[in-house]
Formats: C-alpha cells, sequence, structure tokens
C-alpha cells in the first residue's frame, strides 16, 4: 500500500481525497497556488506545497511543478482528482517515469478514450450501441455535408478534443451547416489548440445516463449502476441523481453490462464512467468514457455504501476487485452549489463569504472546502459545495432536499442555492419527466414570488 500520496488538484475534491487517505492510514501532500492558501484541503493535508500563482497553467496545471513537489516530499503516487490532469496522457506518462503510481488510467488508456473519435470506434468493435455518425474525423466540409445526409437532420458537430460543451454545435437543416462548422472549429482550436471534427446523430429527447465502473488490474471490471445527470446548463451538469426516474430494472441491467463490456474490451483499470445518451425510446448510445472519478461519484457512495476513492488507491495498489456489480438500495441526488448568481445568467460571483451555515441532520451530505470567511478566488470552476441528500425513496430524497437547501446559508456572494430550491419545486423534475433540454426553458421566477 502506498505511503504517502500527493493530491494534485485544489477544492472539496482535493478534501474528499485526504479524508480517504486519513481513514486509510496513508499520508497526504496538498498543492496549491497562492490563491489557494487559506482553503481547508491545504490545512487538513500533512503536508502542502505552493506550486505557483493563481493561473491554472502556472499551477494545477504545471506538471514539473506537481512533480517536483511530489519528489520532495517522497509521495509514491500522487491522485489527479477531476478536472485539470486527471486525463492528461502526458501527466500520467511522465508520472510512471518517475516512479510515481498515477492513481487513475495509464497513458494508453487516457489517449484512447479521451479521443471521442478513436473512442467511439473502439466502443463500436467492443460491440457497445454507439450513436450513427462518422467513423473517425471529418477531413473536409465537402464530406461534412454528404455525411449530414446520410446520418440524416438533426445531426450534431463535435470537436474529438472537446469537452464542457465547447466546440460542440446543433444542425437541424443544410442551410445552416456550414456556419456551425465554422464556428465549432474555430471555438475547438481555440479551446484545446486542435480544430478536428466529429457528427453524429442528433438524439431527440435524450436523457444523459452514465454508469459508473472500476476495472482492476487483471483485466476484470464491475458496475455500480447509473447516474441521471440530464439537468444541464451549456452541457454543465447542475444536478445528478441515482437511481434514474426514468430507468427499469431491464434498462439497467443492460446498460451495466454494455459499461461492463466497454471496460473490460479495453482493459480499463481505475475508476471510470462510460457515459450514455439514451433516447424516449430507451434505446442506448456511447456518447464518450470519463478516465477519472466524476463530481457527482458522492451519490453512488450513498445508495450502495461504498467508498469510490478508497477503491480508486487500492485497485492502483494492484488490489483485485470483487467483480460483483452492485445497485441502487436508496436515492440520492447532488446539487452543485456553484458562485453564481441564478438571477443575472448565472454570472460568476467570486469574493468573500461573510456567513456560512451549512445544514446538517440524517441522510444529508456535503462536500466542500469553504466556511466563513473564506475568499473564493475567481481563476478556478465556481463550484463550492455538492449538497447531497439520500432517503428511501426519490419523494423523500426531494423533500429532505428542500429542507437541506432552506438551512443553507452562503452570505456574501451570489450561489446556486435558490435555482435548486425552485428546481425542486418544478412539476416535470417532481415527476421525473425531464432531458438534457430540461433547462432550455427553465425560467428563475423572481424574488418577490419565491415565497
Amino acid at each position: 500500500m502506498f505511503k504517502k500520496i500527493l493530491i494534485a488538484n485544489r477544492g472539496e475534491i482535493a478534501l474528499r481525497v485526504i479524508r480517504t487517505c486519513k481513514e486509510m492510514g496513508i499520508s497526504t501532500v496538498a498543492v496549491y497556488s497562492t490563491a489557494d492558501a487559506e482553503s481547508l484541503h491545504v490545512r487538513f493535508a500533512d503536508e502542502a506545497v505552493c506550486i505557483g500563482p493563481p493561473p491554472s497553467n502556472l499551477s494545477y496545471l504545471k506538471i514539473s511543478n506537481i512533480i517536483a513537489a511530489a519528489e520532495i516530499t517522497n509521495a509514491d503516487a500522487i491522485h489527479p482528482g477531476y478536472g485539470f490532469l486527471s486525463e492528461n496522457a502526458k501527466f500520467s506518462r511522465i508520472c510512471e517515469e518517475h516512479d510515481i503510481k498515477f492513481i487513475g488510467a495509464s497513458a494508453e488508456m487516457i489517449s484512447k478514450m479521451g479521443d471521442k473519435a478513436t473512442a467511439k470506434a473502439t466502443m463500436k468493435a467492443a460491440g457497445v450501441p454507439c450513436v450513427p455518425g462518422s467513423e473517425g474525423i471529418i477531413k473536409d466540409f465537402p464530406e461534412c455535408i454528404k455525411l449530414a445526409k446520410e446520418v440524416g437532420y438533426p445531426v450534431m458537430l463535435k470537436a474529438t478534443a472537446g469537452g464542457g460543451g465547447k466546440g460542440m454545435r446543433a444542425v437541424w437543416k443544410e442551410e445552416d451547416l456550414q456556419d456551425a462548422w465554422d464556428s465549432a472549429r474555430q471555438e475547438s482550436a481555440a479551446a484545446f489548440d486542435n480544430n478536428d471534427m466529429y457528427m453524429e446523430k442528433l438524439i431527440e429527447e435524450p436523457r444523459h445516463i452514465e454508469i459508473q465502473i472500476v476495472g482492476d488490474s487483471t483485466g476484470k471490471a464491475c458496475h455500480l449502476s447509473e447516474r441521471d445527470c440530464s439537468v444541464q446548463r451549456r452541457h454543465q451538469k447542475l444536478t445528478e441523481e441515482t437511481p434514474s426516474p426514468f430507468m427499469t430494472d431491464s434498462l439497467r441491467k443492460k446498460m451495466g453490462a454494455a459499461a461492463v463490456k466497454a471496460a473490460e474490451y479495453i482493459k480499463y483499470e481505475g475508476a471510470g464512467t462510460v457515459e450514455f445518451l439514451v433516447d424516449k425510446h430507451r434505446n442506448f448510445y456511447f456518447m464518450e468514457m470519463n478516465t477519472r472519478i466524476q463530481v457527482e461519484h458522492p451519490i453512488t457512495e450513498q445508495v450502495i455504501d461504498y467508498d469510490l476513492i478508497r477503491e480508486q488507491i487500492l485497485v492502483a495498489a494492484g488490489v483485485p476487485i470483487s467483480g460483483k456489480n452492485y445497485f441502487p438500495q436508496l436515492h440520492s441526488i447532488e446539487c452543485r452549489i456553484n458562485a453564481e448568481d441564478p438571477y443575472n445568467n448565472f454570472r460568476p460571483s467570486p469574493g468573500k463569504i461573510t456567513n456560512l451555515h451549512a445544514p446538517g441532520g440524517h441522510g444529508v451530505r456535503i462536500d466542500t472546502h469553504v466556511y466563513s470567511g473564506y475568499i473564493i478566488p475567481p481563476n478556478y470552476d465556481s463550484m463550492i459545495a455538492k449538497l447531497i441528500t439520500t432517503a428511501q425513496s426519490r419523494e423523500e430524497a426531494i423533500n429532505k432536499m428542500k429542507r437541506a437547501l432552506d438551512e443553507f446559508v452562503i452570505e456574501g456572494v451570489k450561489t446556486t442555492i435558490p435555482f435548486h430550491r425552485q428546481l425542486m419545486d418544478h412539476p416535470d423534475y417532481v415527476e421525473g419527466n425531464y432531458t438534457t433540454k430540461f433547462m432550455e426553458d427553465f425560467k428563475m421566477k423572481p424574488l418577490e414570488e419565491e415565497d
């Protein structure tokens, strides 16, 4: 087992990893930028190393600084969390070259599954259902026109190196294809220094449902059931739940089996997520694979009583998994609490938290790195907490979330707490009747109408 793990991340996920390491008797090293010196993950780690100024490219994305921090503290493993370098093949490879265990996918696996076109071809070969579309990168616009006619409108153009919704364009008719092609390539080039595109059939009334998997070094994999991540804004998830209100027992078994087939076909090692689009007829199609832990992993932990970070560490240390598949015994919902103003188009709201009161009680979990007096830096993702409620039924979990949101007080900055509180009362959400298009029609009620 590892003696010391460096967490190459920040905020609540860094603190989350630190807590599990302490429970396992493993020493921890936090890294931080100067903007994060007062974050709780820095305070609670056994050691902490400053790796640079606030900009990510000079700190959390600076591979040389992170490797140096690991070497001077004698860390024998690095946990990358999510975001930043968690799916960076070069980082995984450099860790291996420096005899430091990367607690995540191998460089080869990240490369294979990180490029969406390659991933789709791999999954097709594995016999996993895929969305109809291009076989690989589209070489030019004439090919794009031809493909769109073959696939049939509407289609979705996607950047092969994309993420966070960048480089994606829905096209409903041929007259709009040229503009979508040009703008998607331009956006992808600016964001990822890569303007390669591929195309898929646009799935109407889609649900975004992902299956959590874990694979070990023997090539064995298991699944831990699904999470419904369909409530999104600009392809960014806002809330997640498990089990999905759209799921049937039959579909759960089929999707779980497909995810395990995918993981075992590529001999995947570590925790990962196989993401699917599911249409209104409950046909499911492979979308992508995330070769890391997910933001929404706590809800899976809650419904099957399972520490996914612990499992990541054990698998990385060579401990084989049981191979058992897990199914939800409870219902759990996660609301991402962002420092954003939901009444002003979700504008980021960094600044000082002047007062904070966290909700508690049975079935309430909060993952956060902030506290009263903490200054939220403007340099990073705006998520400051994850509020999770767990109960015997979906109705109870929603009612518990309403109560917890009412108790959650964060003053000094704007947050998405009011949005989530209104979401929990929305008839379509309460009925479980939502798709990835839900937020296109959602409107915040003015403050005076909330009561």
